[in-house]
């Protein structure tokens, strides 16, 4: 009987540490203890600190109803009464993102174009009505401003820091259903071609994207604001604001958004820097032997700040502040963030010969076009 005592008592224990092994590192969800410290993934804390500073935007727009077409009509034209014209109220939807305690509001300028009336819905639950403080339509955004107390206005981040692979998160209000938030990464940098303007320096992300998400943020996983959500890529539409997309979503990069929020409320407009030089990209030889880029300067403005500087037609543009040139649209976009008299070094090849110029950049005005 002894014998036998010590005979089951270790294998009873050999069971019971078996049974134990198997709970708590070889079956799957059996237990919520992990030995090795492992937390299920979650961005509820991102979303918690961003999720307040983004706003639903409602729209209301008087528009007149067609006229009657039977006043063109001779026999009709007794039967129709031309003299009344009706009107309706056609609403739209948005999304917003509170950027400073003032209640000052980040949005996509398609979202209020046009609105006699503009209401903004907290995610606590309160309202206020909003003004515009600026448009800009080559960016595609605009500034409102509500007047309520206790803000919490969002973080922002860095979108030149932004990488492709980076996790991102999308909160709007899509389709009208309220904050909703979507997932996704970061799947480009710098696409442009879709819109009919200069200045596009889109974030492309697979984050799901629908109709009333236009004008709210795309944030990290650490809560801070990346971009503006714009657009929808769809196969049929291009770049259009339709209600639903294939996984191509288009954000406008929150470094570019805030330089043109700050302009809309210092100046009421976008004050863009100007040389007055027309460039195309080349390939030009590198000392390695390998081969680089160039700007060549294809037209030079009369009396423009390029002109002053000594650049000429057929110049070879290197390097702009010591910065080589890889991109003729990327190099307007960084002329276009300068001030009107500010000073950049422009290194240039012209005959064989490296020459460095000095250029004040000017104000570009809506006449002016290029770099």
């Amino acid at each position: 009987m002894q014998r036998l005592k010590f005979l089951v008592w270790p294998s009873i224990a050999g069971l019971l540490a078996a049974l134990l092994i198997l709970d708590r590192w070889v079956l799957p969800g059996t237990s919520s203890f992990n030995p090795l410290g492992y937390e299920t993934v979650s961005y509820a804390n991102a979303v918690r600190i961003a999720a307040p500073a983004v706003v639903n935007i409602y729209t209301a727009k008087l528009v007149s109803s067609r006229p009657n077409p039977m006043v063109n009509d001779r026999f009709f034209r007794r039967f129709a009464q031309p003299g009344q014209q009706h009107q309706r109220i056609e609403r739209s939807l948005g999304s917003g993102v509170i950027v400073t305690a003032e209640g000052h509001i980040l949005t996509n300028n398609h979202v209020i174009a046009g609105a006699d009336a503009i209401q903004v819905l907290l995610q606590d639950g309160r309202s206020a009505n909003a003004v515009v403080i600026g448009t800009d339509a080559p960016t595609d955004l605009a500034v409102l401003k509500i007047d309520l107390p206790d803000l919490q206005p969002i973080t922002l981040g860095d979108s030149n820091a932004a990488r492709v692979g980076d996790v991102v998160l999308a909160i709007g209000n899509p389709l009208g259903f309220g904050h909703s938030v979507t997932q996704g990464i970061v799947s480009a940098l710098g696409r442009y071609g879709l819109q009919p303007n200069a200045y596009e320096d889109y974030i492309q992300t697979d984050a799901s994207i629908h109709l009333g998400n236009s004008g709210g943020a795309l944030i990290d996983t650490r809560g801070r604001l990346l971009g503006i959500n714009t657009l929808i890529y769809t196969g049929s539409s291009g770049g259009h604001n339709t209600a639903t997309g294939i996984g191509i979503s288009l954000a406008i990069p929150v470094n570019m958004a805030v330089f043109v929020m700050q302009d809309l409320i210092d100046y009421g407009e976008v004050i863009r820097g100007w040389l007055g030089i027309s460039v195309e990209p080349v390939g030009v030889p590198r000392a390695d032997g390998k081969s680089g880029q160039a700007l060549v300067v294809v037209d030079v403005a009369n009396n423009s700040p390029a002109q002053k500087a000594g650049l000429k037609p057929g110049d070879l543009i290197t390097h702009i502040d010591g910065e080589p040139v890889r991109d003729g649209r990327m190099t307007v976009h960084r002329i276009a963030l300068l001030r009107p008299g500010d000073s950049v070094e422009i290194a240039v090849l012209r005959d064989q010969q490296s020459i460095e110029l000095t250029a004040v950049v000017g104000a570009l005005n809506q006449a002016q076009a290029g770099g």
